[in-house]
């Protein structure tokens, strides 16, 4: 287990990390994510003994890094592929470090089998492409077999199969019960390997829980809503009828209906009240991207000024209908509904009618919303 108490680093009147404190726990691939300059390398380092902390401390299993005997076999780390002399073969790289932390010279060729680097073992490094590097710098981080990982981009540079490859490899680290710390900025890749997210912005811890709770807590949940196109008065009623029960309710490019604030079966029972069919109600949840985006975007050190990311999670409607008039939308916080909601606060899924018979025993058979 790795874990951080108040660590703190400054450069002179810069602070680079601010009283980070938080648990990176076996069993779990936990992604470390934040902007560029938000103090994710320097945390890293300061974990590997490679900065000191200007204040607070940082611990493997217990013991500071440099206090580690022979720690080769207690932790791996990839933070720069490229720290390796080009004119050095990728075996004789691996066996230099292997020699030096009483390895095995067996565990060489295992590593780089792996890897996948088997056929270029002889090849100096010098011609080695990115993701070949990529690998080779993954070889060395498992060379000690350690219980121990942290990867820094490890994804940067390779093919989408050699992508797959990385993403099986860290969960499958991780399901042998060992501690896997990885940094990327690659949102989608991260949503389909990370367990558990520590979020930093400016230095400062600004989340850490798991992946599917960190979506939940920091996306804007809606309902897309679909009135039947025999119907073309239905759409306007059925505004009407969510507008007045509190929803917020806005018109998306081809008609449909975009509702926050009120769940799935409440909507198919006004739907049904006002004598509206549907043809579509499904829940929109968003990706770890705009999750992401949306808690860091006051984080952010370097900003381009025509930054387009709060298109991201703010939509203006394209035209207000008449029922938009008539009542205004209440003012939800967006964040704080979801359609339906997450299992862990109580909800459940919620089954699409197959025909609007279907729809209208459904809506007599919900409960009435109490909210």
């Amino acid at each position: 287990m790795i874990e951080a108490v108040g660590l703190t680093k400054r450069y002179g009147a810069k602070t680079a990390v601010d009283q980070l404190s938080f648990q990176v726990k076996p069993g779990h691939v936990t992604g470390f994510l934040g902007p560029n300059g938000s103090g994710k390398s320097t945390t890293m380092r300061m974990i590997l003994g490679l900065d000191r902390p200007t204040s607070g401390h940082v611990t493997i299993n217990g013991s500071p890094f440099r206090e580690l005997p022979n720690a080769q076999r207690h932790v791996g780390a990839l933070l720069d592929a490229k720290a390796v002399h080009g004119g050095r073969r990728a075996r004789t790289h691996l066996l230099s470090i292997a020699q030096l932390s009483g390895i095995p010279e067996k565990r060489v060729d295992e590593v780089l089998a792996v890897v996948g680097l088997q056929d270029a073992a002889r090849q100096r490094t010098k011609g080695f492409s990115l993701g070949m590097g990529q690998r080779l710098g993954i070889a060395t981080a498992l060379l000690g077999d350690p219980q121990v990982l942290l990867f820094d981009e490890p994804v940067n540079g390779l093919d989408p199969e050699g992508i797959l490859w990385v993403r099986n490899l860290m969960r499958r680290l991780a399901a042998e019960g060992r501690t896997v710390f990885v940094s990327s900025h690659l949102m989608s890749e991260m949503a389909l390997t990370a367990d558990h997210l520590i979020v930093i912005g400016r230095g400062r811890l600004l989340a850490d829980m798991g992946t599917q709770e960190f979506i939940a807590h920091n996306s804007a949940g809606f309902a897309r809503v679909r009135a039947a196109d025999t119907d073309p008065d239905g759409r306007d009623a059925l505004g009407t009828a969510l507008t007045r029960a509190g929803g917020r309710v806005l018109q998306e490019p081809d008609g449909a209906l975009r509702v926050t604030g009120l769940e799935l079966p409440r909507i198919s029972d006004l739907a049904h009240a006002a004598g509206v069919r549907l043809w579509e109600l499904s829940p929109h949840r968003a990706s770890l991207e705009e999750a992401y985006m949306r808690m860091t975007q006051s984080a952010v050190e370097y900003t381009s000024t025509d930054d387009p990311r709060a298109e991201l999670w703010e939509q203006d409607p394209l035209a207000l209908p008449a029922w938009e008039d008539e009542q205004a939308a209440p003012e939800v916080p967006r964040a704080a509904f979801f359609a339906p909601p997450p299992p862990g606060a109580g909800g459940s899924p919620f089954l699409m009618p197959s025909h609007p018979g279907e729809l209208a025993s459904t809506a007599k058979d919900s409960p009435e919303d109490t909210r």
